[in-house]
């Protein structure tokens, strides 16, 4: 399934060493791949512009305690980031993720399940270095 992003084309960050550099072409944007590829480094680097980006909301192990359902079902106009996404996401979240048209998605996990996705949603890391930098960026996964 493939919609247009509802909150950011374009996510950009800078972290010690790295850059985040993540164009989005769908609302909800699958970022699957190996162990140690960068994914919940990636995440970590987002949160950390949580703080001063009101628009981005994200969840992981942490909030494993808390009502994930309500928190993505009460937020709006947000880019919505999820680690862990198949131990935190049951099949009813994630059906309501797959229709939801108010927040955008990025779900990092192995399994899309429910999600109502299509190759156009699966996403891995690709990294290259730029002078002192890592630079981390999106690529189709299939």
């Amino acid at each position: 399934m493939k919609s247009k992003p509802t909150v950011m084309n374009h996510f950009s960050t800078v972290h010690t060493s790295f850059v985040i550099d993540f164009i989005f072409d769908n609302n909800i944007t699958i970022l699957m791949g190996d162990s140690g590829t960068g994914k919940t480094a990636s995440y970590s680097f987002i949160k950390e512009c949580m703080s001063l980006n009101p628009d981005i909301l994200c969840i992981n192990y942490l909030d494993y305690q808390r009502d994930i359902g309500e928190m993505i079902r009460s937020s709006r106009g947000k880019l919505i980031v999820i680690d862990n996404a198949d131990v935190l996401l049951d099949d009813s979240i994630r059906k309501y993720i797959a229709l939801d048209d108010k927040n955008q998605y990025l779900i990092i996990g192995r399994n899309p399940k429910n999600l109502f996705t299509t190759k156009e949603n699966l996403y891995e890391l690709i990294s290259h270095k730029k002078g002192d930098q890592t630079v981390l960026e999106l690529q189709n996964y299939l």
